[in-house]
């Protein structure tokens, strides 16, 4: 499928009950209002830029069609088509959805890095490489804990 069409289908992947936020509809909280709102693991993710154990996600091996959304505040961020199987033990994707993800570049290690975030709440998601599969040569890398998947046929 042409990476074009990929992207421009991506709402045939949300469930039929399910009404997508807007990115443009931004949800901003205070740290405390995130903790309620999230368990430990994603609040040290998305809110703390922290980094889950690789191989500790169920979603590195989900493989049914339906959409990977922010864990903080379900704007669809992925789809089932977008995935791949990285090997290195987190979920990765070859693309996303367009308009829902916002980078900047992350020196916490020696050599810089893209990092990308949520572009509705700006939680902290992973980060993008460059080694990834055709058509876009891009790797995704998204923590487990920052996304919920919801099945097409839920």
């Amino acid at each position: 499928m042409e990476l074009a069409t990929l992207q421009g289908e991506w709402r045939t992947y949300l469930p039929d009950d399910f009404e997508a936020p807007s990115a443009d509809d931004q949800l901003e909280l205070d740290s405390a209002a995130w903790r309620e709102r999230l368990a430990p693991e994603a609040f040290a993710v998305l809110r703390k830029e922290d980094t889950e154990r690789a191989g500790t996600s169920p979603l590195d091996g989900e493989k049914r069609r339906g959409v990977f959304v922010c864990a903080g505040c379900d704007l669809p961020l992925f789809t089932s088509a977008m995935k791949f199987d990285s090997g290195t033990g987190w979920p990765s994707f070859f693309t996303h959805i367009p308009g829902s993800l916002a980078t900047k570049k992350d020196f916490k290690l020696v050599w810089p890095r893209t990092e990308y975030h949520c572009a509705r709440c700006g939680g902290h998601q992973g980060h993008v490489f460059n080694d990834g599969p055709p058509p876009t040569g891009e790797r995704w890398c998204n923590n487990g804990v920052a996304l919920r998947f919801l099945p097409a046929d839920a």
